[in-house]
């Protein structure tokens, strides 16, 4: 038996959302009137990708996601179980065993479509049945909305995908985020254009964002910078590979962050990616956009 008690969230939180966010609110709330730590639980990989065989793309890593319950909810611990794992378990085996036994729970936090399970036999009407029996709190928490508009995971994708920055982090209720270390590029930052550059690389999970230019940040040995973000294949650099790159020109910053861990955040979408006719006009381009992202960093509220 475990004797650390536990209050725990139990979902897939991709992306973090504010529909998520009442799940975890929940948590840290019971937790605090139980004296108990505050808990959530997710899957390493897509549930409904796995049960459908379908390509779903994560809006953030497991890495980025836990980050994210912990800066964003105050939670002060994450369980990443193997979804390959759960989904052989019966589903009252996995309260009884897993959840009270194994992890000490005392009170469970749901939402409205959870299911778990071998075969997903386990819902949000059998879970609050089998704790009010066992003598454990349950909370299963309804569908939240913004602008009637139901949250969700699959929405926010969506709006990432056709590049609509400032709707997605509206619903998510903080910036989309991508964390990484710093690889090498093609030195053009630094030399040609006059800014230092981040490379980072999106994880094959996780989702592209639209091709293009963006206001974000960068947070780094504790520091934050805006920079300009360009997500794409580089169209004017020469010998272009045509993979998909993350680069970030840095403003106001004067340094090399090779190998250094980055968390990007996105913010405004503010040009497609382009071919320009030369290396000139490219980085006219970019003193240009970044201009534009100081002026949105001055007046973000």
């Amino acid at each position: 038996m475990n004797t650390t008690k536990r209050v725990i969230a139990l979902g897939f939180f991709d992306g973090v959302h504010l529909g998520h966010g009442a799940l975890l609110r929940a948590v840290t709330a019971a937790a605090d009137r139980l004296g108990a730590s505050a808990c959530a639980f997710t899957f390493d990989r897509s549930p409904t990708a796995v049960i459908t065989g379908q390509d779903i793309p994560l809006i953030s890593s497991v890495e980025d996601r836990v980050w994210l319950m912990r800066r964003y909810y105050g939670i002060q611990e994450v369980i990443v179980a193997s979804f390959d794992a759960m989904q052989r378990m019966d589903w009252q085996d996995f309260i009884l065993q897993y959840l009270v036994r194994d992890l000490g729970v005392v009170h469970v936090v749901a939402g409205h479509d959870f299911h778990f399970g071998y075969m997903g036999k386990g819902n949000p009407e059998r879970l609050k049945a089998k704790c009010a029996e066992l003598g454990i709190g349950c909370d299963i928490i309804g569908r939240v909305e913004q602008d009637g508009i139901t949250i969700s995971s699959t929405y926010i994708r969506t709006l990432i995908a056709q590049g609509e920055m400032e709707r997605a982090n509206q619903f998510l209720g903080h910036p989309h985020t991508l964390t990484d270390r710093v690889a090498h590029g093609k030195k053009i930052g630094g030399s040609t254009l006059g800014f230092p550059t981040v490379n980072l690389t999106i994880p094959p999970q996780v989702i592209v964002p639209a091709f293009g230019v963006y206001a974000t940040r960068v947070w780094f040995d504790g520091q934050c910078r805006c920079a300009v973000t360009n997500v794409g294949v580089r169209p004017t650099v020469e010998d272009n590979d045509g993979r998909v790159t993350v680069e970030g020109f840095i403003l106001d910053f004067d340094g090399d962050l090779y190998g250094h861990q980055v968390r990007m955040e996105f913010f405004k979408h503010l040009r497609p990616e382009r071919r320009f006719e030369s290396m000139q006009a490219l980085s006219d381009e970019i003193r240009h956009n970044a201009e534009q992202t100081r002026d949105y960093f001055c007046h973000l509220p």
